[in-house]
């Protein structure tokens, strides 16, 4: 050993760990019945009730059975459709082997109602039931899921779609689309997470496996000239999808909160983890039509469209009013917080990834170094620039009918610059610009993607009481301890 020098000694060590991993294993060993292959479509209207329940669930991989959950024995869980202005009681029990909640993803509901442990409800745990009274303000496209260990639970199927109908134009058929991943061992298992926090904190937890609605083999049959929505939700932990139908052009009509002001055509949509999109597509003549995500210097195919049938086809683009004249008036305003993007790591980061043109880091190019990280040694903040202050030690207090102007700067130089989606919980706000490059058609949103070196500004309309988190939506950036929190007096 004496004639072994350290870097010998570390790149073995390396090793060794990675073996570890790469054997993988199942969370939890109760049995499980098999998962259903689709997802429920259930319309609820105003002041009905609803039972969702969380089970574990066996579900085939590389013809490998692994242990996963489902909301309902789903994944994804039932889509919920429901009318704008509507309210529904939804009754969750937790039939799973950890604590859970349930978080509305961008719903602007009461307070003690947004599913987060220790801010507006106790977690709830295995075998207990909580009643969550849901409220609908706003059109658009929605979803659920934990806010409990969101890297294991949401890794392994907890997520599901919420629509909120109002006066979109009518079409043949709709489609929820939810792109995910799913990190898996050489024997075809989820690779280890720990029970005491997470792992791959440096980069996130990028699956190896894609997923469209949880399937590896994913089709959509339609008949040529059907006029086709589809809802596109990323519930990947990490990895960020560039949404691509192959020789198609797609019309977006909406994003994470309700319609864009000016439809448009668009090859492909980038959406972040937990952002979503609203598209619309028509086909003229039969064939088959590969999904992708396509990425610099790569395409990896998702699913499958099979059309049938000649016909057709017109494409008309709308406009939409969403704005007011009080919120078109603070555009210009002085930003009145500025949040910076960092990392803490005791990790030796002689070879920092070098992200492409656009800041984004599309996959796991640093796989040795992420499967080392975790909350010991690596820690994502969001820093309030002004004060100094990171994360839950952050102290904003404002009230109903305040609009704020955040701007969120990704450092370039830190440790490790990534992309972070930053979502604020129960409010909604607009994207303003990005690195001063003025936004021309607006959509409602509460998750924005905040590439490597970008500055963004948001417009924060302040419309909702209670204590609400925001945070990094890469799930083990969160579970890092990467979010705060806002106090919003009546």
């Amino acid at each position: 050993m004496k004639n072994l020098n350290k870097r010998t000694i570390i790149f073995a060590t390396i090793l060794i760990v990675m073996m570890l991993f790469l054997s993988g294993c199942d969370y939890s060993k109760k049995t499980k019945p098999n998962i259903v292959a689709n997802s429920q479509i259930v319309e609820l209207a105003d002041k009905s009730s609803y039972i969702i329940d969380a089970k574990m669930l066996s579900n085939k991989f590389l013809d490998n059975e692994l242990t996963m959950y489902g909301y309902n024995g789903q994944i994804p869980g039932p889509v919920l459709k429901v009318k704008k202005g509507s309210t529904v009681n939804v009754t969750f029990k937790n039939s799973i082997d950890m604590p859970t909640t349930v978080h509305w993803h961008g719903l602007r509901l009461e307070n003690k109602f947004d599913g987060v442990p220790d801010l507006t409800q106790e977690e709830i745990k295995p075998g207990e039931t909580f009643v969550y009274q849901l409220k609908f303000p706003d059109e658009g496209v929605y979803w659920y899921h934990p806010h409990i260990r969101e890297d294991i639970q949401q890794e392994l199927g907890l997520y599901g779609a919420i629509i909120v109908e109002s006066n979109f134009t009518p079409v043949d058929k709709e489609e929820v689309i939810f792109l995910d991943d799913i990190r898996l061992g050489k024997d075809g298992k989820p690779i280890e997470f720990y029970e005491d926090g997470p792992n791959f904190v440096l980069m996130g937890r990028f699956g190896n496996i894609m997923l469209v609605n949880g399937k590896t083999d994913y089709n959509l049959n339609v008949n040529a000239g059907e006029k086709i929505r589809l809802y596109l939700i990323n519930s990947a932990n990490t990895r960020v999808f560039n949404f691509k139908i192959k020789d198609v052009k797609f019309k977006v009509i909406g994003g994470d909160n309700g319609l864009y002001e000016r439809e448009f055509f668009a090859d492909s949509v980038v959406i972040s983890p937990s952002e979503r999109a609203i598209v619309e597509l028509q086909f003229e003549k039969s064939g088959t039509y590969e999904i992708v995500n396509s990425i610099p210097d790569d395409e990896y195919l998702l699913g499958k469209i099979i059309v049938e049938g000649k016909s057709n086809i017109t494409t008309q683009l709308y406009n939409h009013t969403i704005l007011n004249d009080a919120i078109k008036e603070q555009f210009n305003r002085t930003p009145d917080i500025t949040w910076e993007i960092g990392i803490n790591t005791s990790m030796q980061m002689d070879h920092m990834m070098e992200t492409s043109h656009d800041g984004i880091e599309w996959e796991d190019t640093m796989v040795m170094m992420n499967a080392m990280s975790d909350g010991s040694n690596t820690k994502w903040f969001i820093k309030d620039v002004a004060s100094g202050k990171v994360n839950m030690d952050i102290d904003y207090n404002f009230k109903i009918g305040d609009i704020k102007k955040i701007r969120i700067v990704n450092d370039p130089d830190s440790a490790h610059p990534m992309q972070h989606p930053i979502h604020i919980h129960g409010q909604r706000f607009l994207v303003l610009s990005v690195d001063g490059i003025s936004n021309e058609n607006f959509v409602w949103k509460d998750t924005v993607l905040v590439p490597t070196g970008k500055t963004v500004d948001i417009l924060v309309d302040f419309t909702n009481p209670g204590t609400w988190m925001f945070h990094c939506h890469i799930a083990e950036h969160l579970q890092a301890g990467m979010m705060g929190a806002i106090k919003v007096a009546e």
